[in-house]
């Protein structure tokens, strides 16, 4: 099984960036698709962003849209997440997840096979 780890988060002022990337042992994401999600206590975890293994392309929910980027670093094998004019909202646990299956990404937890324990990002004045 793949073992993804997250990495990046932290506390940001309104209005600031932060870069989360999300990798896996001993290996590169090239080929699989890889969402993020996250995730705030008492609340279901929230499909933001995905890039499909078969032609890269993207998805992005409303919250996040023109505000977060997802994207491939094809020299580290790995996926990040790009996240601008961040918001309070914004705070939550991130989690990277992957899956080698489906022919698209999707803002399905279910969809997905393998996920990484988790990055805290906070946005707060």
């Amino acid at each position: 099984q793949v073992q993804l780890v997250e990495s990046g988060g932290g506390s940001v002022r309104p209005g600031g960036s932060l870069r989360l990337s999300c990798g896996a042992s001993g290996f590169s994401l090239d080929d699989y698709s890889v969402g993020w999600f996250r995730q705030v206590p008492g609340k279901a975890r929230e499909g933001i962003a995905c890039i499909s293994r078969t032609d890269e392309s993207t998805y992005y929910a409303d919250s996040v849209k023109r505000r977060f980027f997802i994207s491939r670093d094809k020299s580290k094998g790995t996926v990040t997440l790009q996240m601008n004019s961040l918001k309070p909202d914004d705070t939550a646990v991130y989690y990277c997840a992957e899956d080698k299956q489906y022919y698209r990404c999707y803002d399905d937890e279910t969809m997905y096979t393998s996920w990484g324990r988790g990055t805290q990002v906070t946005v707060s004045s």
